[in-house]
């Protein structure tokens, strides 16, 4: 057992961070989010949007810190800003007609 245990921490040691290609778009969108003390649909959708991207990604780890900030702050846990979107995008679109076209779940 002790073996496995080093093996695993050896392992760990070894993984390095990776950089999102989309990191410095978000992060101008997470510094966005981080300044709007009352959110509109579209930041919520934006906050659920990159958490999902986020979530279990080796690195970036500022990004992920800061968006664990902005749901504090705006007092929201995963499940609560999950259901709000979902029910936002029920109601309709939440991004204009200019992002048409630019999936960006990447």
């Amino acid at each position: 057992m002790a073996q496995s245990a080093v093996y695993i921490s050896n392992f760990m040691a070894e993984v390095k961070d990776q950089k999102h290609p989309q990191y410095s778009k978000d992060r101008q969108i997470v510094n966005d989010l981080l300044a709007h003390p009352v959110p509109s649909d579209r930041d919520h959708a934006e906050l659920a949007r990159l958490s999902v991207r986020y979530k279990g990604f080796v690195g970036a780890r500022d990004i992920q810190a800061d968006l664990l900030k902005v749901m504090n702050n705006w007092q929201l846990t995963e499940e609560t800003l999950f259901a709000k979107t979902r029910a936002i995008h029920a109601i309709g679109k939440v991004y204009m007609a200019q992002d048409e076209g630019q999936d960006d779940w990447a």
